[in-house]
């Protein structure tokens, strides 16, 4: 092949790669292939996603309020039961002996407040002795009679101090026997053992300000089951007490459990920050929904997603959700920042920030047409349009690529139904 017949054929590639070009952008004479949808009324219902866990609506967590060998555990894990039934004791050698400890200290208070009492009863009879001789004769000097009084006084605040000794006693007294109390632990709620993380011998662990006590069992009113949920901030102002939601469980595949929301967090969920990672985390809030009728078999801690149904429109005027795109007030993309960056420094500073603008490319002859629209709800496929349309347009609604690269006045083309190219296709058979 000769060096002539090659830059040929290279230039004829070039131009045929030019000519593609220039028609997949709108540049040809049949304009660039898109897909188009009719603008109608639809019903349309804006969910809310999000995922969590199935939890009872009534627990209660039980750790020890003393520490202590467990010497008796009285239930199972799975085990129904009544409120104040036994559950677990602990070994009560050392609270027993605490108590009568705190007994002997009220006897010899007891003991001292009678001393006391006696020495107040010499001061008094002391002090009326003192008191006649003083007025009989003068065998008795006013310096003695005013002795004898500061004794009865001295008598009276220590016999006083004896009473308020007893109290004290009587207090660690109580004190002791609530600690006693709480060797034995019962069931505060009627419900279900729901985890039981104590074994007969094992030592329960009282828990401090920085470290967490033992969780010895829990316990669960399964009758009335929740699925708390994590909410993205961006949807929260959406919802409100009282929006039905449906909840799948992924134990339970295929079905589907109703419910309503109950509650919404008023602060978000804070997350521990992995190794101190400064990194900007997500912001979830707790959504509460109360299933209606949950089934029997139903377990905490289950892993759930629900889908929380915030508005709903009956026949609403819609758009695919795929024909929506920005471009600014005359349909045109917005250049790249390298082309804002060219031309004189005077000129970048006259350019102003181009405000974007949601809207449609409506279909019109052969021209794509931007129409600015304001849109309300999502549902799951269409976007609700408040206003810009007013029904039956036909309107851009693929490809992905196509309403990207789109401008507005481009010429655009729907594609041939298939029965018309399967005639096409025949009448060219013939023809041949």
């Amino acid at each position: 092949m000769s060096k002539k017949k090659k830059v040929a054929i290279i230039a004829g590639a070039l131009v045929i790669v030019s000519v593609g070009a220039a028609m997949a952008m709108g540049g040809g004479d049949e304009g660039v292939e898109v897909r188009g949808e009719q603008v109608a009324r639809r019903g349309l219902v804006s969910v809310v996603q999000a995922s969590g866990k199935i939890e009872p609506k009534r627990k209660v967590d039980i750790s020890a309020d003393i520490s202590g060998r467990v010497v008796q555990v009285a239930v199972e894990e799975g085990q129904w039961v009544n409120a104040g039934e036994l559950l677990l004791r602990i070994e009560p050698t050392q609270y027993v002996a605490a108590v009568r400890r705190a007994e002997a200290a009220v006897s010899q208070s007891q003991a001292r407040a009678a001393q006391q009492r006696a020495q107040l009863t010499k001061a008094q009879s002391d002090l009326n002795r003192a008191e006649q001789l003083s007025r009989t004769n003068e065998l008795v000097s006013a310096a003695d009679v005013e002795q004898a009084r500061t004794q009865v006084q001295v008598a009276e605040q220590e016999f006083q101090a004896m009473r308020f000794a007893i109290s004290q006693s009587q207090a660690a007294v109580s004190e002791a026997r609530d600690q006693l109390s709480k060797t034995t632990i019962v069931a505060p709620m009627s419900g279900r053992v729901t985890r039981l993380n104590i074994e007969q011998g094992e030592t329960a662990v009282v828990g401090t300000m920085n470290n967490p006590g033992s969780l010895l069992l829990t316990i669960a009113d399964l009758s009335v089951m929740e699925a708390k949920v994590q909410v993205d901030e961006t949807d929260v102002p959406g919802l409100t007490l009282g929006d039905s939601a449906s909840v799948k469980v992924d134990a339970f595949p295929g079905q589907a459990f109703s419910g309503r929301v109950t509650a919404i967090g008023n602060s978000s969920i804070q997350l521990p920050s992995a190794g101190g990672s400064t990194q900007q985390q997500s912001v979830d809030y707790e959504v509460v929904i109360t299933l209606d009728n949950p089934p029997a078999n139903l377990r905490p801690d289950l892993s759930a997603t629900a889908e929380i149904v915030t508005e709903t429109r009956a026949n609403s005027l819609s758009v695919p959700i795929i024909a929506l795109t920005v471009r600014d007030a005359q349909g045109k993309k917005f250049k790249a920042a390298d082309e804002e960056q060219d031309g004189p420094e005077a000129v970048r500073g006259e350019r102003k920030v181009e405000e974007e603008v949601e809207g449609v490319f409506v279909i019109r002859g052969d021209s794509a047409v931007w129409v600015p629209v304001k849109i309300g709800i999502a549902g799951d496929r269409y976007f609700e349009v408040v206003s810009g349309l007013r029904g039956g347009e036909m309107v851009v609604a693929g490809s992905y690529q196509a309403i990207r690269e789109l401008e507005a006045g481009n010429k655009v083309r729907l594609p041939e139904p298939e029965e018309e190219k399967g005639k096409a296709k025949g009448a060219e058979r013939r023809k041949g």
